[in-house]
């Protein structure tokens, strides 16, 4: 038997060697090629499992043991999921996300339902479980092309928490579903239920706080990533003791942690073993999808994920539509969430274990969700290329605003932070200025609070010219835009020769680019700020007030001269470097060379005064 036992022991440490080592080669090279987290752990898994190599002899056991991911990422979702920050989007959450969930999942349910000729039950498994999308994928696809903050991103977002929280009356629906649940639903019952959640809310409010304070004052970091995991464990197990879901209870005890003070050190403690084992799960996925069966039937499965991606692109324009949304953003909201997500293997793993689901039907429900994921970066393409041209020409463009002719002595060109500020100052001073800021939702809103700002291009000679350049004085560039601001500067430079060029450079590179057009007085966004941070640092760590400044003064002189020496070589990546790393030697030379006369000086100053008091003692006793 303790042969057995070693020997089961050494497959399985070996069976964790190779996806360990499988993971931390193909998931960067995944990343590399575009290819999101997600799909990467499902590859890794497909090329491990029955299909290809065949290194695990069960996954069946793998997939249990890693559900355990899923268990803690929803810890974490509660956890994040502040009552103030849920009651603050409540509207976009339950009221945009709720219809889309519902709606979505009602139409793919009765589609299953009436085509595929099974139980509603059933059918309510694979409507639900495929209206949700991929909160992993769409939130990378969308931080890589910078639409984060725009209305579908953000209603993108906010679609994506709900659809998270739905996760978990979905998981604690499917033992009702299917029947096995044993608990006798009676008065007792729910008693013990209520009694539960109240005891919850009681020690997470007056025991856990101070429970995790006591163990925080032991200085064993450790013990608080244990601490955490008992109590998830715990919960968790109550849940499954009383007939409800685990994940419920890992995702209940987050939210009743959500204000806590040490809700930040518990995501930090949690974090890496929930990433660990929610990749294991989704490489346990990827293991139990039957290859045979996409080759068998190819396009089933690209036309059912095909199909899949329209009806929710329907149905989510139709909704942001109704809700207000312009054309263009609710069809770019569309698609966005068109594809299936990772809490559908999740809802399709539970459900086949519950029997809701047969295992060729999970089979095929994976590969559509996972096919749907893997054309949604096609989906934005397409986008990108037919889309893009059909918004913009549909959208009026409006007309450049006429500047009258003030003759103003300062221009300024952006109106965004730098150049409001810039404008209250001048404005406090009664210094009259022409403002030019190229986006039109910028003018509007700027104008919403008195501003007086003209909409067009500084990049249109006859904007500038109408700006009045001619007669100005001062010429101020507060452009975001580099490349913008370049041509600005040079076009500048070129035909208004007797003007004043101020400008705002974004970082060094800038820096040198408006230098090379003839810009001479730019200033550095955050290098002033910097700066003052940096004074301020070593004064409350002890340093004296006149000393810090003295200290923060000499590195700004050298670095003001640094950047004119590296203007020169600013393209050269390896001589910056060089001259970088000469330059990080030099200052601290030039400060140790600086500290010793300092103390030179206050040597001499503290011999001379001590000189003073004793003439001074002995003309007393004179």
């Amino acid at each position: 038997m303790f042969v057995l036992a070693a020997s089961a022991d050494s497959s399985m440490m070996l069976d964790a060697t190779i996806f360990l080592g499988a993971a931390v080669i193909l998931i960067p090279l995944a990343k590399r090629f575009g290819i999101a987290t997600v799909l990467g752990y499902l590859f890794t898994g497909l090329l491990l499992g029955p299909s290809f190599l065949k290194v695990a002899s069960n996954p069946d056991d793998l997939l249990h043991f890693s559900e355990f991911g899923v268990v803690l990422l929803l810890f974490i979702i509660g956890l994040e999921l502040q009552p103030s920050r849920l009651w603050a989007l409540r509207q976009q959450i339950f009221v945009l996300g709720g219809l889309q969930v519902i709606v979505t999942g009602v139409v793919l349910m009765l589609l299953s339902w009436y085509f595929l000729d099974i139980r509603l039950s059933n059918s309510f498994v694979i409507g639900f479980g495929l209206a949700l999308s991929s909160t992993a994928f769409v939130l990378q696809l969308l931080g890589e092309k910078k639409q984060l903050a725009t209305t579908h991103g953000q209603q993108a977002f906010t679609i994506l928490l709900f659809q998270d929280i739905a996760v978990i009356p979905l998981l604690a629906a499917l033992p009702f579903l299917s029947g096995a649940q044993e608990q006798n639903y009676d008065w007792i019952y729910f008693a013990k239920v209520i009694s539960v959640f109240t005891g919850l809310i009681f020690v997470s409010r007056f025991m856990v706080r101070p429970f995790f304070k006591f163990v925080a004052s032991s200085d064993a970091t450790e013990l608080l990533t244990a601490t955490a995991l008992f109590i998830i464990l715990s919960v968790s197990l109550l849940m499954n003791y009383i007939g409800l879901s685990m994940a419920l209870g890992a995702f209940l005890t987050g939210v009743l942690l959500a204000d806590s003070e040490y809700r930040h050190e518990l995501q930090a403690s949690i974090e890496p073993f929930k990433g660990l084992l929610l990749g294991l799960f989704f490489m346990s996925v990827g293991m139990l999808i039957n290859v045979k069966l996409i080759v068998a039937k190819p396009l089933l499965i690209i036309g059912l994920a095909g199909l899949l991606m329209l009806i929710k692109f329907v149905v989510l324009t139709i909704i942001a539509r109704l809700m207000g949304n312009k054309n263009e953003s609710s069809i770019r909201l569309g698609v966005t969430l068109a594809q299936g997500g990772e809490f559908a293997f999740v809802l399709f793993s539970v459900a086949t274990a519950q029997h809701l689901l047969t295992r060729e039907q999970q089979n095929i429900l994976n590969l559509v969700v996972t096919v749907s994921m893997a054309m949604t970066p096609l989906a934005f393409l397409l986008l990108e290329k037919f889309g893009n041209p059909l918004f913009a020409n549909a959208t009026p463009s409006k007309e450049y605003d006429k500047i009258p002719n003030h003759e103003h002595a300062v221009v300024i060109a952006g109106f965004g932070r730098v150049g409001q500020i810039i404008g209250r100052v001048l404005r406090m001073h009664n210094i009259e200025f022409t403002a030019i800021e190229k986006s039109a939702n910028q003018v509007d809103f700027v104008r919403k609070f008195g501003n007086q700002v003209y909409y067009g291009n500084p990049k249109n000679p006859e904007i500038l010219r109408a700006a009045g350049l001619e007669n100005a004085k001062v010429f101020i560039i507060a452009i975001g835009d580099i490349e913008l601001s370049e041509t600005v500067a040079a076009y500048v430079v070129r035909n208004y020769p007797h003007l004043t060029i101020l400008a705002r450079a974004k970082n060094r590179e800038h820096y040198y680019r408006l230098r090379d057009v003839g810009v001479k007085y730019i200033w550095r966004e955050t290098y002033l700020t910097s700066l003052d941070m940096s004074r301020e640092t070593l004064e409350i760590l002890g340093m004296d007030p006149k000393t810090a400044r003295k200290t923060v003064q000499m590195f700004r002189d050298y670095d003001d001269a640094l950047i004119e020496r590296q203007r020169a070589i600013y393209q050269d990546e390896a001589e910056m470097i060089a001259s970088a790393q000469s330059a990080i030697q030099e200052l601290e030379s030039l400060f140790d060379s600086d500290m010793t006369t300092a103390k030179h000086e206050l040597n001499k100053e503290k011999e001379r005064l001590e000189k003073l008091a004793d003439e001074s003692y002995s003309q007393t006793k004179k």
